[in-house]
């Protein structure tokens, strides 16, 4: 809403729409329309006070959180947005800290002061204490809550008042009384602020006890590059109030292209160089590609250096192969405007590349750039892909292969151990959108489902046997006789095979024969159909016959030996174990031990890194883990993330085990 705002203002759209209806210029895919929330980074431009602004609104949801990383990547600074009711939760820190790693400067808007409750006082200080002392508000609500539209202008020492028609116009007045105190203080502080970032007004400011307006206004630009001030606006953007005076200050003092005119980056070789804005090679970075069904696909980009023109010729650093530019477009939503060209420090897209993708760096054709590429979080939610119709694989397959190109924190691979297609995503809506993606856009007939458990089987002690393979059938006959025993190995130690036959009662030609047997009795697994790990297997006797001893006898015989000394050797079912870090407010620490307790895990230590947010560490079986996004989420009202890695294998409870030997007994079913 606050994009649409933005847009409202500057005449880009005649009036707002709304969330609800479906009606907004940023979020016109079905998924967001039918859904009610962003998937899905924006491109939207306008024009402000003679500057143009282009817009990326991204999606607030950390299932996408690449939308947004693309958009850092290539911004100039980020406008992040905080909820008066709701406060700064964890995907802000997040994005609070991306946007830092970028090293563009960030500016907060608190919107929706219309709402009940809300409390100017209250949010400022639980900002100031994620983000530091020097979030500044340039602007405060006077009359916070339902009928809000006057704000205390701190710059202009002036209180607004807005209109009520979302045409987001506004009056200017001095003030008086307590707010005239208050504009005053903060009009000192601002002074300050502003004077610390520069030496030359330092001085000043020490020399005169101040500065004039014309300097202090002229060094509010350099305070915010250096964050000496983290300049704080407050909105309701459904109403458009707060949002015109935003701009004016983005406008005037917010980043553009020239704060950052130097990009480092590196050749074909990987040695380090940079781009300047004002060279003349070509040089831009595609941060989101994305597919259309009126366009095909369209590739957004943002141009460091030179300029993109319709029909140039770039080169692909990344693929080492050429790209003839198309039509290039600006951007509003879903309303496209063709250009002939764009130049250094603007963002565009191009539609129909035939082998580019996000992340890729394209440049002069002379002169090979490499821009760095975003690091993307790995995905920590997994779901499998069931088909519901034959004959689609192929389908399936190449739209899996496209998504990914669209999202790179969205992976997939076809796992031979469980049979099946695992998909992995950023969260459990992020998974539901790639399914209805691929529905919808490849016509395929899919769902998703829990995956499989990565079980494993091994021994707890020894164990011997010995198998006797005869069979005559009239003509040649078979023969083989094996004596094996098993023993346990440390975890992670896999499987050993050791031949201590003597003699040559087993000749050596059918050794590998025995192995063989007993490589598929433990790939197929013994009680529960799960792959053996961690045992040696060693032979130590055996029999032949000179006539019917053949290679199927002894890998028939092999096969056999090992189940028999498998069951005697106290089989045991190992499961998974990942660690586990959640992260949330302290207020919700109990809870949440209490739940992973619950989950058969356990807490292995607290860090509270300062703030409000607290990490607990621990372990628990990741079976116990398949709705644990949607757990999180209801404990924490939506203010925790978790991670997992893998830690080791542990035996299963006695329960478990009997539960999975049973369901393998039971006749197989018919793959999915």
């Amino acid at each position: 809403m606050l994009s649409e705002a933005m847009l409202a203002c500057a005449g880009v759209i005649n009036r707002m729409g709304s969330i609800a209806g479906g009606s907004t210029v940023s979020d016109y895919h079905e998924n967001e329309q039918h859904r009610q929330i962003s998937v899905s980074a924006t491109l939207m431009h306008l024009e402000w006070l003679g500057k143009k602004f282009n817009i990326l609104d991204c999606p607030g949801y950390a299932d996408f959180i690449s939308e947004g990383l693309g958009a850092l990547r290539v911004g100039d600074f980020a406008l992040v947005v905080v909820h008066a009711n709701h406060g700064v939760g964890v995907g802000i820190d997040d994005v609070w800290k991306y946007a830092t790693e970028d090293g563009i400067p960030k500016m907060i808007v608190v919107n929706a002061f219309d709402k009940e409750e809300t409390d100017f006082d209250k949010i400022l200080a639980q900002v100031r204490q994620h983000f530091g002392d020097r979030v500044f508000p340039l602007t405060i609500p006077i009359n916070p809550g339902p009928g809000f539209n006057q704000l205390l202008d701190v710059p202009r020492n002036e209180i607004i008042t807005y209109a009520t028609d979302k045409s987001g116009k506004f009056t200017e007045a001095p003030t008086t009384g307590e707010w005239a105190e208050r504009a005053n203080e903060l009009h000192k502080q601002l002074i300050e602020y502003v004077a610390e970032s520069d030496d030359t007004l330092m001085e000043k400011f020490f020399d005169k006890g101040g500065l004039s307006e014309e300097e202090w206004r002229a060094g509010i630009h350099l305070a915010v590059q250096k964050q000496v001030i983290i300049p704080l606006f407050i909105t309701s953007a459904e109403n458009n109030i707060g949002v015109a005076r935003m701009m004016d200050i983005i406008a005037k003092y917010g980043s553009s292209p020239v704060d950052r005119a130097k990009m480092e980056a590196a050749d074909e070789d990987g040695k380090k160089l940079e781009v300047s804005l004002t060279d003349a090679d070509p040089v831009c970075y595609v941060f989101k590609t994305m597919s259309e069904a009126q366009f095909g696909e369209l590739s957004f980009f943002r141009i460091y250096s030179g300029s993109v023109k319709f029909g140039s010729e770039l080169y692909n650093t990344a693929r080492r192969s050429t790209e003839k530019i198309g039509q290039i477009y600006l951007l509003n939503g879903k309303t496209r405007t063709s250009v002939p060209a764009l130049h250094a420090g603007d963002i565009g897209a191009v539609v129909k590349l035939k082998d580019t993708h996000t992340g890729n760096t394209l440049c002069s054709t002379k002169k090979h750039v490499a821009l760095p590429k975003v690091d993307y979080p790995k995905p920590n939610i997994h779901a499998a892909l069931k088909s519901n119709a034959k004959g689609e694989e192929d389908k399936i397959a190449s739209g899996l292969a496209a998504l990914h190109h669209e999202d790179p924190t969205f992976l997939y691979m076809v796992d031979a151990e469980l049979h099946q297609t695992i998909l992995s995503a950023q969260g459990e809506l992020h998974l539901e959108v790639i399914a209805d993606r691929l529905r919808r856009r490849y016509n395929v007939h899919v769902e998703l489902m829990e995956p499989r458990v990565r079980y494993r089987e091994t021994i707890k002690a020894k164990g011997d046997s010995k198998y006797r393979h005869k069979k005559q059938t009239g003509g040649a006959g078979q023969f083989g006789e094996v004596f094996l025993r098993v023993e346990p190995l440390p975890r992670g130690k896999g499987y050993e095979f050791v031949d201590k036959v003597k003699g040559g009662v087993i000749p050596n030609v059918f050794i590998p024969a025995v192995e063989k047997g007993v490589r598929m009795a433990l790939d197929s697994g013994v009680i529960a159909g799960y792959p053996v790990h961690d045992i040696r297997v060693t032979v130590y006797d055996g029999k032949h016959h000179a006539v019917d001893s053949k290679e199927v006898a002894f890998v028939s015989a092999g096969r056999k030996a090992i189940i028999d000394a498998f069951s005697k050797a106290g089989a045991i079912v190992l499961e998974p174990v990942v660690n586990i870090e959640i992260a949330a407010p302290d207020k919700f620490m109990g809870d949440l031990a209490s739940d992973l307790s619950g989950k058969r895990g356990q807490v292995t230590g607290t860090d509270n890194a300062g703030g409000e947010l607290t990490t607990i560490k621990g372990m628990a079986p990741l079976s116990e883990l398949s709705d644990y996004q949607t757990r999180l989420k209801s404990v924490t009202g939506g203010q925790g993330s978790y991670s997992i890695d893998f830690s080791h294998y542990a035996p299963v409870p006695p329960h478990t085990q009997a539960q999975l030997v049973s369901k393998h007994k039971q006749p197989v079913e018919e793959e999915q």
